[in-house]
């Protein structure tokens, strides 16, 4: 069965906080702010625990003050981030001069399934490793190179789909975290995900064909197709999540936010709203609004 959980999640205390600092650096690079500028840490991660955590490492090896006040976003899957970027909106919101760190880091391999299983085939050749990180400001707007933020976070949502507790789950094993993601999942979002966005969007005088750019978290091929499917999407819309799994994985929490970056480069198309979108253990969907900004 391979190693022991606590023999996995001493793996994660080594190795989680140097990956998130390096999504950390890039970020406060990009954002033209140093490390003690920043005043909140929102860390998201859901494949280790350990206490002082990621959160502590980063305040350290970054230099952030030993004041910056701490949230973490803990064992919500694969949109951790959405969540995150929820709770750095509150801060920013309580306190306009808050400038939060947002990092989400993942170690998925750490929790390969060693024994011939259906569900441990699927996990282990979808999950990958990964680790993103954005700074939010005043105006909840997230920074860039040219000092111009591409997006403002307007809105976020959540719904738990009904009869889907079994659907996807994350539990506690005794060699690892065991993730179940059953065939249901796909049907579910193709029969839900369509009424809870046309009601959410409703209430921002916005319709599904309003939306300009869409941030799916790739959590499978069959998740992909099931959103296009819900929402009548064209291949192009979930383009960018299709290349993100190729090219890196399901990474969970961080995947969201390596798609933005891909669309942040494509600076022509900052025009109109994005929706990201993602799904977790639940089955719950989560969903953040952004508006769009052309850069200077």
């Amino acid at each position: 069965a391979g190693p022991t959980t606590g023999e996995r999640v001493r793996l994660y205390a080594e190795h989680a906080g140097p990956l998130a600092q390096q999504g950390a650096l890039q970020a406060l690079d990009d954002a033209h702010l140093s490390a003690a500028e920043i005043t909140h840490l929102v860390t998201v991660s859901c494949t280790g625990f350990e206490a002082p955590g990621v959160d502590v490492q980063l305040i350290s090896s970054l230099g952030l003050s030993r004041t910056t006040q701490r949230v973490h976003v803990g064992f919500m899957g694969c949109h951790g981030a959405i969540n995150g970027l929820r709770a750095a909106r509150g801060l920013v919101a309580a306190n306009p001069s808050a400038r939060v760190l947002l990092c989400a880091v993942e170690l998925c391999s750490l929790h390969y399934r060693l024994t011939w299983d259906t569900e441990g085939i699927k996990g282990n050749a979808l999950f990958a490793d990964g680790a993103a990180a954005v700074v939010i400001g005043d105006a909840q707007t997230v920074s860039t190179q040219s000092g111009v933020a591409p997006w403002s976070v307007i809105d976020t949502a959540s719904c738990l789909i009904p009869d889907s507790l079994d659907a996807m789950t994350w539990r506690i094993g005794d060699h690892g975290f065991e993730m179940t993601l059953t065939g249901e999942v796909p049907r579910l979002i193709e029969e839900h995900l369509e009424e809870f966005l046309v009601s959410w969007l409703g209430q921002h005088d916005l319709k599904i064909e309003d939306i300009a750019h869409w941030v799916v978290h790739p959590g499978g091929p069959r998740i992909i197709d099931a959103v296009r499917a819900a929402l009548s999407l064209p291949a192009e819309a979930t383009a960018l999540s299709r290349e993100i799994l190729n090219d890196y994985g399901n990474m969970s929490s961080p995947t969201i936010l390596f798609i933005l970056e891909r669309l942040r480069g494509q600076s022509a198309r900052f025009d109109g709203p994005t929706l990201v979108l993602g799904f977790g253990p639940g089955l719950m969907a989560e969903a953040a609004l952004l508006a769009g900004h052309l850069p200077a």
